[in-house]
């Protein structure tokens, strides 16, 4: 046996099956074996391996036991001459595994490889090539000065970054995405230690490598593209202290005790910089327009309650509003409206103006609403509240325009249904990727068809060739190229990408036979990865609307329990399940349990106490039927859906 592929997953199905096609494909001629680890994963992986890939050697774990513990699983009994650690978000071209036993046969001294690394927008990953972490590395890196000389030998040699990326070179570290290592290597440094859980065992297997007196080669004819870090987010606190805390342990294994200290010193204050880091990320993607919002909410309702209060309005002299209404009334509008233009999708990305001004109207409607039931002391003028909402919802919009003007990073507007795509496919696969969109916006801008080949058919609709798509994109206007897999080989995929970088475009890869397109949003955002499927129940405003429905209705319920009690089924189950809906474990609304068909290729809901069964009053329905209403539930949710089946189903609210 030439190679053996292991991959671990966990909970990243729809990337390990894209994965596991490209190394189908990569397997041709070659003697080797696939091992899949999954790690107790609950969205479906398991069965999708089982029927998609027979010939894949299957290791179902029933808990997450890390992913040096998983890799060894398989490692033990692997059978190759070399041995591949492979993520599951990763797409192998069709020749890597041939290119890189070919040179690992030609250099006997290579105990490890890895290959060019590229991000799903093309560009070079710097993690490809790495040196090794010590407490001077460290120090650069930590303190950014890697960044600001990123080709320098002396500042930059964390990413190596003074070595082309395209020679072939002697690297300290290889990256665990693609870890290419000799048997004969291993047998004599052994597997991975299993006490790092995740990151950092790659950095300690490399250094075991060269210590035992073998070689660890960068070798970039070789190229895979590497989504990153869909398992764990790179900006998340908890990768912060989990990766840190395997530099630590790295430390403690390798080094002398004195520069252990250091290193660690190092560490800890990069993990408190990381983290300060992160969450002013974090609020400057999640909170900075909140915040703008408010302040220019605030700053031209206090400057129109001014100017009602001079002379120009009141013509019977000068008037003032009470303290009390300003401090306390004008801060409770300013509440409303903006979680109204939260719950409305106004925060979502990307920013859509129409969300922005549903949100304002229905706050202004809510405190008109609310105004006829204060006492005379706490109301305020209802024209300030209504000139008060013109002036915000006109300010919001004006103030998403001066971002997009600046070019504010990671911000977009626009609608989704202006979206316009290439598919770059043959005939058949081109009509399954088109229905695929089309059931996932409503309205595409457009969709136009591009030949893989040289020759472009006649009669079928193909706007050109495969050559000429930089012209089609520019003329068309085209936002998203979305490629077959099953037609283009991921060494023409790369290298479109990499020819394209400067246009503006988003890429997406179809596997074959799947519900799924997988892309990287953009350039700035690529360990953010989303998924093209059908169904609108995991857009961000669906399930922040779903939540709130289960927590504020589940509360009355439970408030209205002396009545509910006369009218439910088993009550007793009733008072337990609205606790469990308001805590979050349940949901009041799920999917109907289908026997196990397919139910896998549809978003994660929480275990419901209804399903869209209820709302069909048939005595029994089979599991193509019921698998076919949670699929229509998924892809045509809203609010009003979840109302009427817990209209119907009330009386089963204590199953």
């Amino acid at each position: 046996m030439k190679l053996s592929v292991i991959i671990v997953n966990y909970n990243v199905r729809h990337f390990l099956e894209q994965c596991l096609h490209s190394v189908r494909k990569a397997s041709e001629n070659l003697p080797m074996e696939t091992f899949v680890v999954d790690n107790s994963s609950v969205d479906g992986s398991v069965k999708m391996v089982e029927e998609k890939f027979p010939e894949v050697r299957l290791i179902a774990n029933k808990e997450n036991i890390g992913f040096s513990r998983a890799n060894n699983q398989a490692m033990r009994q692997a059978s190759g001459e070399y041995i591949l650690l492979l993520n599951p978000d990763t797409i192998v071209e069709h020749s890597t595994f041939r290119d890189v036993t070919d040179f690992m046969d030609k250099h006997p001294e290579a105990g490890g490889l890895g290959v060019k690394m590229v991000d799903g927008k093309g560009h070079f990953l710097p993690e490809s090539k790495r040196g090794l972490p010590t407490p001077e590395v460290a120090f650069y890196k930590i303190f950014g000065l890697s960044r600001l000389f990123p080709h320098s030998k002396r500042f930059s040699r964390y990413h190596l970054g003074h070595l082309p990326q395209n020679e072939i070179h002697e690297v300290d570290v290889l990256a665990g995405a693609f870890m290419l290592l000799r048997k004969e290597a291993l047998d004599t440094v052994g597997l991975l230690d299993e006490t790092f859980f995740m990151y950092g065992e790659d950095i300690d297997l490399s250094y075991r490598i060269l210590k035992a007196g073998y070689k660890n080669y960068y070798f970039p004819k070789a190229r895979i593209i590497h989504y990153k870090g869909e398992s764990t987010k790179k900006g998340s606190l908890n990768y912060i202290f989990v990766f840190y805390q395997a530099m630590v342990i790295f430390a403690r294994k390798h080094f002398s005790r004195q520069k252990a200290s250091i290193f660690s010193f190092f560490i800890n204050m990069a993990v408190y910089f990381r983290a300060f880091l992160a969450i002013l990320s974090r609020f400057w993607t999640k909170g900075l327009f909140p915040l703008l919002d408010a302040v220019v909410l605030s700053g031209g309702i206090i400057a129109i309650k001014n100017l009602w209060e001079s002379k120009v309005i009141f013509s019977g002299g000068e008037g003032q509003f009470p303290p009390h209404l300003v401090y306390i009334m004008l801060p409770a509008y300013i509440l409303i409206w903006l979680f109204s233009v939260f719950l409305s999708g106004g925060y979502d990305k990307p920013v859509y103006r129409y969300k922005i001004l549903r949100g304002y109207l229905v706050g202004t409607i809510i405190i008109l609403a609310g105004y006829g039931l204060l006492s005379e002391e706490y109301r305020f003028s209802r024209a300030i509240i209504v000139f008060g909402a013109l002036w915000g919802s006109m300010a919001s919009i004006g103030l998403r325009y001066i971002a997009r003007f600046l070019r504010v990073k990671n911000f977009q507007m626009g609608t989704e249904d202006s979206r316009r795509f290439i598919i770059v496919a043959n005939e058949q696969e081109s009509e399954r990727i088109s229905d695929l969109i089309r059931k996932t916006y409503s309205r595409p801008g457009f969709i136009g068809l591009v030949s893989p080949s040289k020759a472009v058919p006649d009669n079928h609709g193909y706007l050109g060739s495969l050559s000429q798509i930089r012209d089609i994109i520019t003329i068309y206007g085209i936002n998203e190229i979305i490629f077959s897999a099953d037609d283009i080989p991921a060494q023409d995929i790369i290298d479109q990408m990499s020819s394209l970088q400067g246009m503006q475009v988003d890429y997406k890869i179809a596997p074959p036979e799947s519900y799924s397109i997988i892309g990287s949003n953009s350039i700035s955002t690529t360990g953010d990865l989303y998924i093209i499927d059908i169904n609108s129940i995991s857009k961000p405003n669906n399930r922040r609307n779903k939540r709130l429905l289960d927590f504020v209705l589940a509360t009355a319920l439970l408030i209205s329990t002396p009545v509910n009690i006369f009218l439910v089924k088993k009550p007793l189950r009733f008072f337990s399940n609205m606790l469990k809906v308001i805590a979050g474990k349940k949901t009041l609304v799920g999917y109907a349990d289908s026997g196990g068909m397919e139910t896998f290729n549809l978003p994660h809901l929480k275990s419901g106490i209804l399903s869209p069964a209820d709302n069909v009053k048939l005595n029994s329905l089979n599991g193509e039927t019921l698998r076919r209403l949670n699929l229509l539930y998924a892809r045509n949710y809203n609010v009003y859906n979840d109302l009427n089946i817990i209209y119907r189903g009330y009386r089963e609210l204590g199953r």
